[in-house]
């Protein structure tokens, strides 16, 4: 066996590349970020014939080498640095048939730094009905190059990939053509002081913030022979560069490329023009919006109840089953109840990834972009700061790293500190739970009520971010310009791999992101719940047996109201009681307020939280439900979780900044604390204000 081969897969944004990278690795992926940077970085595991293997890197999508964003950047300083461990053996470049000219541009690129490139020309099953021919072997000859026609949807054509990186030795490295033709002078010079060195990467050094091997950008540009060039120079000195490789594309499809249009079909532009409609655009949208949130709740129901029933028997049969002590209650009060009160969201948070999945490997979310851009603008927001905004319902995280997209930095830092108003999937946990308590599982008219609350909710989230926009437009005085391009990617039948893929990735990372964080937490407040200093709990039956002496109460009842006396004279309880009149005005107990502050760690600890409170002591087989709807307010009397708490509760969640992970990140892109601050001090005491209201109000 030789060694692994280092494979950068490449392409356009909306070529297939995600599609083609699941047909190469499956699930032998992985997700994490570049180092010292937060772009995300995808590799895997790819068996090649012969018992090989093959390191695939997926790079972020990128139109050229001419880079303009972070992301962009990544692709030329892995291609430049031969000595990175990722550094490609073989470049595969894929495109897609219907837009070959506008990605032949970068291929022609990469094919100057005289790495072996292999070309994809995805979504060949769409070809014929596209009226799309190629001259394949007139194309390798004048691109110097292998070609490989693939449907990733179908799964054709990826054998003989495979194959073509298996023989990637075999491929030539020679330039298909020569960017030196845009100033003759300047590149001889280049090549005599650098003989061993690829002409096209010194020219990518001059022009990018990048090195490679032992030559250094700025040794370059002080030297007298190379700093001749202005940066005004240099930019005419690309844009003729891009004229003079798009010259020699459009030569060579005139030859290897025919439409037959007669066989092409006018659909796309049918249902863009209702899709983008100023009225029915967003009537479809929001009809769309519903319907997945009414999905969420009606299919998610049975597997949730299985799993709440499942937990509460599994910490049950812990306690009877291990040896009696602090280490079998850890497990059965702390550990137990802490994990499944998230992992009983697994089915719901699966299902909306499932159909964020669904829109953007259909096509449409690009149209949502397009479509919402009309509403960005009234708010100070570029169009592009829909991404980040829709991205935010999956994590708040990853969405404000996608600003970087957006060139203007007030609509950048404009985006960056509103994105947190957008319900994120670590609040649903939180959502779920209390609208169930709280709403009747009723339907009206085909409407779920527990549904229309949930897609409220979300309205609610996206309205605040908006008028925060707003807000801030006005207030900071920064003057900027920016223009709104996407691309609108033909529209698709989504492929089952790869939203199978997503869904078990993200719902992967949800879980285990916090599941690390519940489990500690739930480890804390077990202990904290477990012990406590001072006669009233260690004596705590025996204060208990006497107090109720006269009356004849059950032994199961006595026991609920020691272990209800030990929690409140535990450290928990101590300092639940401490913060107790803070929280009391909003409906809440000292066992909502621990929850709400250990839930800064993550918004999703909430339940975990409540669930390890109400499993400490307790003895009775209970779902977490349960034991919350039994829960009873000490001030007023009655339930605690009754309409005007629940209301409360969800409205202050909705607008609290209640995760550490959020303020790091934002304190990462905006290089200071200043920002975070205000967004902490700013959205918590909102959120404190409107539960105070809505709680005196409703009650």
């Amino acid at each position: 066996m030789g060694k692994q081969i280092n494979v950068a897969l490449i392409g356009n944004p909306n070529t297939g590349k995600t599609s083609v990278f699941n047909q190469l690795t499956g699930l032998n992926q992985q997700v994490g970020n570049y180092p010292g940077i937060t772009v995300e970085k995808k590799e895997g595991i790819c068996k090649l014939p012969r018992g090989l293997k093959a390191h695939i890197i997926d790079l972020p999508g990128t139109y050229s080498l001419n880079a303009s964003s972070l992301d962009e950047n990544v692709v030329i300083d892995l291609l430049l640095n031969k000595n990175d461990k990722d550094f490609p053996d073989v470049a595969v470049v894929v495109s897609d048939a219907e837009n070959l000219k506008r990605n032949l541009l970068l291929f022609t690129q990469i094919k100057d730094l005289e790495i072996p490139t292999i070309l994809v020309i995805n979504m060949a099953d769409r070809m014929k009905r596209k009226g799309i021919s190629l001259d394949i072997a007139l194309l390798e000859e004048k691109l110097k190059t292998r070609i490989v026609l693939v449907s990733a949807r179908k799964g054709t054509g990826i054998d003989d990939l495979k194959e073509q990186i298996l023989n990637y030795q075999k491929i030539s490295t020679e330039p298909c053509m020569h960017a030196s033709g845009i100033d003759p002078e300047y590149f001889n010079l280049l090549r005599k002081t650098f003989p061993n060195q690829a002409l096209y990467k010194l020219w990518l050094v001059i022009t990018h913030d990048a090195n490679f091997g032992n030559i250094d950008r700025g040794t370059l540009t002080k030297d007298a022979n190379f700093n001749t060039k202005s940066v005004s120079d240099l930019k005419r000195l690309q844009q003729k560069e891009t004229i003079l490789r798009y010259k020699f594309i459009n030569d060579l499809l005139k030859e290897a490329l025919t439409i037959d249009l007669k066989n092409a079909t006018d659909l796309r532009i049918k249902l863009d023009r209702l899709l983008t409609h100023k009225v029915w655009g967003y009537v479809i949208f929001s009809i769309i919006m519903l319907t997945i949130f009414q999905a969420i709740y009606d299919w998610s129901t049975i597997p949730m109840d299985f799993i709440d029933v499942t937990f509460a028997s599994f910490s049950e049969w812990a306690k009877n089953a291990l040896p009696t002590g602090p280490f079998s209650n850890l497990i059965a009060e702390g550990i137990i109840p802490g994990l499944g009160g998230i992992v009983i969201f697994i089915p719901q948070i699966a299902f909306l990834f499932l159909f964020i999945s669904i829109l953007e490997e259909s096509g449409y979310m690009s149209r949502v972009v397009f479509l919402m851009d009309r509403i960005m603008r009234r708010y100070g927001l570029s169009g592009k700061s829909v991404v980040p905004l829709i991205s935010g319902t999956a994590c708040a995280i990853p969405a404000i790293m996608a600003t970087r997209n957006i060139e203007s930095w007030k609509e950048r830092l404009i985006t960056i500190l509103v994105v947190p108003f957008t319900t994120c999937s670590a609040r649903l946990p939180v959502y779920l739970i209390i609208i169930a308590l709280v709403i009747p599982n009723e339907t009206y008219f085909g409407l779920n009520l527990q549904g229309l609350t949930l897609m409220l909710l979300y309205l609610i989230g996206f309205g605040s971010a908006l008028s925060a926009a707003w807000i801030l437009d006005k207030i900071l005085k920064l003057k900027c310009k920016s223009y709104f391009v996407i691309e609108m990617p033909s529209y698709k039948i989504p492929i089952f791999k790869n939203v199978a893929l997503n869904v078990i990735e993200k719902t992967k990372a949800f879980v285990f992101g916090a599941g690390k964080i519940i489990l500690a937490i739930s480890v804390v407040l077990w202990v904290l719940g477990s012990y406590g200093p001072g006669e009233n709990f260690n004596n705590a039956k025996e204060i208990v047996t006497l107090r109720n002496q006269s009356e004849n109460i059950s032994e199961a009842h006595l026991k609920e109201e020691i272990a209800s006396f030990k929690l409140e004279n535990s450290y928990i309880g101590i300092i639940g009681k401490g913060i107790e009149p803070a929280v009391v005005p909003l409906g809440y107990d000292w066992k909502i307020g621990i929850a709400i502050v250990s839930s800064f760690a993550a918004r999703e600890v909430f339940v975990g939280t409540l669930a390890t409170i109400y499993s400490v002591g307790s003895d009775e087989e209970e779902t977490i439900k349960k034991r919350m709807a039994a829960e009873t307010n000490p001030i007023l009397g009655g339930p605690l979780f009754t309409f005007a708490s629940g209301i409360s509760l969800l409205l202050f969640y909705a607008f609290a900044m209640q995760c550490m992970s959020t303020l790091a990140i934002v304190k990462k892109e905006t290089n200071t604390w200043k920002w975070p601050l205000l967004q902490l001090v700013i959205m918590s005491a909102f959120a404190y204000l409107v539960a105070l209201i809505a709680f005196q109000v409703l009650k």
